[in-house]
């Protein structure tokens, strides 16, 4: 039986880039259903996203009054029938034929499992954060390797402690044990969340190199500082969430504070 697939893409004033990833998806055959999660845009971009969710079939389109990204996702989820979910960014394009690594690796994975692909730039280079080691507190201090980009491309899929959620794919039901995306992160580290929940549940998450998508990045039109006082808030969520023993939740009350302000100064 032929897998069925419902990419879910959340948009919010993400720009002429959502034109590319949803006409891709939509000529991709092995992408059988599109949810697209409306969290705002402006009229234009909503005139055409009605016009383009008439024209194919196989779309559909939930307005939100922009909840946060998890859990957009979430919500378009629960409009999903199928065996997967694709979860990709609204500023990234499918290869075609990228779907069918990614369905054979979760075939014989540790559920709940996770695979994602290989995002990269214009010039072909694999972007920061599509394969990474589990994100720790020593490791977002810099005192660890976290992501992986720099090291040669695997051969083959291979295990890692966490990829990016611009573009993944899971069976439905391991996402629905994983109980989705936590809500309470508004943009970022929700995926570094599930990944690791996934793992300390038993599961596996699988960097598959063959599975590509053009990553274009950072077009929606958002002020930076509302991006970075997302980004520490989600970090200082994820860090207290996963801290376990007494001195661990000691040590990351402690470092919250540095890893905002070098947030700040890098933005």
């Amino acid at each position: 039986m032929t897998p069925t697939v419902t990419a879910l893409v959340v948009t919010y004033h993400t720009g002429p880039r959502l034109v590319e990833c949803l006409y891709a998806l939509k000529g991709d055959p092995d992408v059988t259903g599109i949810v697209i999660a409306n969290n705002g845009n402006p009229p234009g971009a909503d005139a055409w996203l009605k016009d383009f969710t008439a024209s194919a079939p196989k779309a559909r389109q939930l307005d939100l009054p922009n909840p946060g990204f998890g859990a957009a996702v979430n919500a378009a989820a629960r409009l999903a029938a199928s065996e997967y979910l694709l979860v990709i960014n609204p500023d990234c394009v499918i290869k075609r034929g990228a779907l069918r690594p990614m369905i054979e690796a979760l075939e014989d994975a540790a559920a709940p499992a996770i695979a994602g692909g290989r995002i990269f730039d214009l010039q072909g280079r694999e972007e920061r954060g599509a394969r990474r080691e589990t994100l720790t507190l020593t490791r977002a201090l810099g005192l660890g390797r976290w992501t992986l980009e720099h090291l040669p491309p695997p051969p083959g899929p291979i295990p890692v402690g966490a990829i990016t959620g611009a573009f993944f794919l899971m069976r439905r039901k391991d996402f629905e044990t994983l109980g989705g995306f936590d809500e309470g992160y508004f943009i970022h580290v929700e995926d570094a969340d599930i990944c690791r929940r996934a793992l300390e549940a038993g599961g596996s998450v699988t960097y598959v190199p063959a599975a590509g998508a053009l990553h274009y990045g950072s077009t929606s039109d958002v002020p930076s500082a509302f991006v970075t006082q997302h980004k520490a808030k989600s970090l200082a969520r994820y860090f207290r969430k996963f801290a376990r023993a007494p001195l661990e939740r000691l040590l990351v009350e402690l470092a919250i504070p540095f890893i905002g302000l070098a947030l700040r100064l890098r933005g």
